[in-house]
């Protein structure tokens, strides 16, 4: 009983925001969607695009707890303060906070405390649990660079204490780490690792809200640290936890600047209007409460990243690994960009206009400090991480739909300087015009891995460089980055129908023994079904190279009913299968779209319809594959409104089928775009007709521009 009401008071004191308005959007939003199966969703406290990550770590480590927490695990280690979120690889956990009883061994084990789900109680900017050891209550909100703990012993005690631990993040070796007690309420310090970030600084300021008894640790540079305190029955303590990405002192600056009194409900509750307030962006009624629940759970998940990187005064830590101050822009971290290219970058330039100029500003300043633009990066470090130049499709993208507030010929250098460096095989591109299997790699070595998707990423890059290259007059630079972008037809293997490796003298590896199914060195978390599709930028010149209309058709027909396994060799990642079409990984997300260029598009408006309906729900199991950092919730976001931008910039958006009965997308200068379906249902898939801004409509696309220029479109089935 003592454990549902402590659960039922977290859960009354949380839900007093949202009923400040009677439809609030935050009752619609579920952080556990993802957290089971292989969605790798962070689960915790955080505001929309904040530094801070507040919530729990688990005691299991491996794939499924990249996030530092799984559905399936009942151990908590600590309360660290930076997670990722659908990553499929480990790294953070930095600064984490574990409150006790009495003395107990300081390691991953010792830390370790069991909790009752049932006492669980998640939502926008709020985590609350009860840890069966001592059955301590635990609540945790945040602003963007601060984090606030509240810690209840029930029955009071004289030997309460709360240990910090820089030992033990999630997948990362601790390097060096630093405590120091400033007063009897402070502690300040820093924590260096080395994970998939390669060097990541992470400083912290801590104060609680009294005075410590005493403060245990063995030296200045030791792992574990414990504030104890005597605490009575009705009693609790607070904990502020800043952050900063350069120093102690701008630690001590954040949580000045952000929180600077001591009142835990009122943090949370400006926590949730910040949510409501960028959750609002986009007014949505569906037809049912499981697709509303999905669909704004998924815009939590989106506004997850980019993250804040710097502190209140500007500073941040560069791609130098330098300390730049008082810059003059929001430089942010976290870039998936091998996965939100594709649904989350193109989302934000409609929904997210007021961002974009910090997008761009953030990715020129790591090209002047590296000579390229990022490709995978995390707390100031590039991971390389994925394949091909994934930064140049979202920097394009920001040019072409005229985004402000960044100077196009320096990102076109950029961007011409990243595709031009002679590393990760790009080398080969202008000798060859592609990377040959048995070319050397930057080591030295013959032998260059996964060359079709890293070939059909680059391809799509120069295409991107290209678009760009024209729009400012670079012609000759147009000219031949487009040439290059062409080259995914000498590809093509006509013996097999399917997107295959090439040596250095043209030819194709050995026929012998291939399975289209099957995985392979020559391709990243995927097959040669899912890879043969990945040209995007050319769906014109793909349905040509693949012998026109009809057969395109017939070969995209048959990849949604391939039978067979994917091989021995086959990465997890490759998931969500229907047939061959694989939608819990990255490479196959346009592919529905296809069928709108060969003038069959009631086969999009269908499978698209499926895949919402099979591949998405409203449980911990929700997601078909890695959440990857919002990807996969911005591509149901924008096919659930009823499009999807199939090639890489632009803003050309295919047309699906919405499942929202209405949606008002808040624009720029008081504009809105509203959505308006009728008498559609989970059987009425089919689009009869279109009207926008009240003329009939009859492509398959809509345009960025007619989109941003506000209006109406209209969907009957």
């Amino acid at each position: 009983m003592k454990k549902y009401l402590l659960a039922l008071a977290a859960a009354c004191c949380l839900s007093s925001v949202a009923q400040e308005t009677e439809k609030s959007v935050l009752n619609d939003v579920d952080p556990m969607i993802g957290s089971a199966d292989h969605g790798h969703v962070f689960v915790g406290a955080h505001v929309p695009f904040g530094m801070v990550n507040v919530g729990p770590t688990q005691l299991k480590t491996g794939w499924d707890w990249c996030s530092g927490y799984h559905y399936s695990c009942d151990e908590i280690v600590g309360f660290a303060h930076t997670h990722l979120s659908g990553t499929g690889c480990s790294d953070l956990g930095d600064i984490a906070l574990m409150p006790s009883y009495g003395e107990l061994e300081l390691s991953r084990e010792g830390l370790a405390s069991t909790f009752d789900r049932k006492t669980e109680v998640v939502a926008p900017g709020y985590y609350g649990v009860q840890l069966d050891r001592g059955h301590i209550s635990c609540q945790l909100t945040a602003t963007r660079r601060v984090a606030m703990h509240r810690y209840h012993w029930p029955h009071g005690t004289r030997d309460a204490r709360i240990t910090i631990d820089l030992l033990n993040g999630i997948g990362d070796r601790l390097t060096e780490a630093r405590m120091v007690q400033m007063d009897d309420q402070t502690v300040v310090g820093y924590r260096i690792s080395h994970g998939w970030a390669n060097e990541q600084h992470v400083y912290f300021c801590i104060q609680f809200s009294r005075p410590m008894e005493a403060f245990l640790t063995d030296s200045l540079d030791a792992p574990f640290g414990q504030a104890l305190f005597q605490v009575g029955q009705e009693d609790h303590i607070e904990v502020k936890v800043a952050l900063s990405p350069t120093s102690e002192v701008n630690a001590i600056n954040n949580l000045a600047a952000e929180m600077p009194e001591w009142d835990f409900d009122e943090v949370r509750k400006k926590a949730a209007q910040e949510w409501e307030r960028e959750l609002g962006r986009v007014e949505a009624d569906f037809r049912t409460e499981q697709e509303r629940r999905i669909f704004y759970t998924s815009m939590y998940h989106f506004m997850m990243a980019p993250q804040t990187w710097n502190d209140v005064t500007g500073d941040y830590r560069g791609a130098d690994y330098r300390v730049h101050r008082s810059a003059p822009f929001e430089n942010l971290t976290t870039w998936s960009l091998w996965d939100t290219y594709r649904a989350a970058h193109p989302l934000a330039t409609i929904i997210l206009p007021d961002r974009l100029t910090n997008y761009a500003q953030t990715m020129l300043h790591i090209a002047r400090q590296r000579g390229e633009l990022p490709v995978w990066h995390l707390h100031g470090c590039e991971t390389y991480c994925m394949v091909g130049c994934p930064a140049l499709p979202v920097m394009a993208d920001l040019i072409l739909k005229g985004v402000k507030g960044f100077d196009y010929e320096e990102a076109y250098r950029a961007m011409k300087a990243s595709m031009l460096k002679p590393n990760r095989g790009k080398h080969y591109l202008e000798s060859l015009g592609y990377l040959p299997y048995d070319g050397l790699s930057d080591d030295g070595k013959e032998g260059i891995g996964e060359t079709v998707a890293k070939n059909l990423e680059y391809f799509l890059a120069e295409w991107s460089l290209a678009q760009v290259a024209g729009r400012l007059g670079h012609k000759e630079d147009s000219v031949h980055f487009a040439a290059i972008a062409q080259n995914y037809r000498k590809l093509f293997d006509p013996r097999v129908r399917c997107m295959r490796a090439l040596s250095k003298d043209g030819k194709f590896r050995s026929i012998e023994g291939f399975n289209p199914g099957h995985q392979t060195a020559d391709y990243t978390e995927g097959n040669p079904w899912q890879y043969t599709w990945l040209v995007p930028h050319d769906v014109e010149g793909l349905i040509e190279t693949l012998g026109g209309k009809q057969a395109f058709t017939a070969r995209l027909d048959s990849l949604f009913t391939a039978d067979g396994d994917l091989g021995k060799d086959a990465n997890p990642d490759i998931s969500g299968l229907i047939g061959q079409y694989a939608h819990g990984n990255e490479p196959s997300h346009h592919t529905l779209y296809l069928y709108n260029y060969v003038g069959q598009p009631e086969k999009t408006q269908q499978l698209v319809r499926r895949v919402m309906n099979e591949l998405y729900s409203d449980q911990p199991a929700g997601l078909c594959g890695n959440e990857d950092v919002g990807q996969m919730s911005a591509w149901y976001i924008l096919s659930a409104l009823g499009f999807y931008q199939v090639e890489p910039c632009g803003g050309r958006y295919q047309i699906g089928s919405p499942i929202v009965e209405r949606a008002v997308l808040h624009l720029p200068e008081g504009k809105t775009f509203t959505i308006l379906t009728h008498g559609g249902d989970e059987n009425k898939t089919l689009i009869k007709k279109m009207k926008l801004n009240g003329k009939p409509y009859t492509k398959t696309y809509l345009e960025h521009a007619d989109i941003m220029a506000g209006g109406t479109w209209e969907v009957w089935f």
